[in-house]
């Protein structure tokens, strides 16, 4: 029979191992939650943007999905053995977008880089996100 200090133990080094497997799935989450802001934030401006706005919009929606399955990757792939061994005033919802993307990719650039792929290309529909605001924004009124 194992000893309830072996069984302690035990627990103690499964916790430090699911610690240091999802250490930085809150920055994922963090970048999640940042694109679901700039989407609303999006959803809620003007339409007139010459298409760019829905872009961002189908762009977020895209790296958002991308963010979800990188966690999901990171769940289901163990890597515990390895670790152990400009404003515009006239536009505040498209600014606000704009602010929400970049705090999302600087989330997503500080996550570590093994998703499965998952975590750069949600990065590149954040820069595509983020270029169409840029351009909503220029051809907004």
């Amino acid at each position: 029979m194992l000893s309830r200090k072996r069984i302690a133990g035990i627990l103690v080094l499964l916790a430090s191992i699911a610690a240091i497997s999802y250490a930085d799935q809150p920055r994922m989450q963090a970048a999640r939650v940042n694109l679901q802001q700039a989407r609303a934030q999006l959803q809620g401006a003007l339409r007139n943007k010459g298409g760019h706005r829905a872009q961002a919009i189908i762009n977020i929606n895209a790296a958002i999905s991308e963010i979800n399955e990188g966690i999901r990757f990171d769940r289901r792939h163990n890597h515990v053995l390895l670790a152990i061994v400009g404003t515009s005033p006239d536009q505040p919802r498209m600014q606000r977008a704009l602010d929400l993307l970049r705090d999302a990719k600087s989330n997503l650039d500080a996550a570590t880089s093994d998703k499965g792929g998952h975590r750069a290309r949600a990065i590149r529909y954040v820069n595509n996100a983020i270029d169409e605001v840029k351009k909503g924004i220029d051809a907004g009124e």
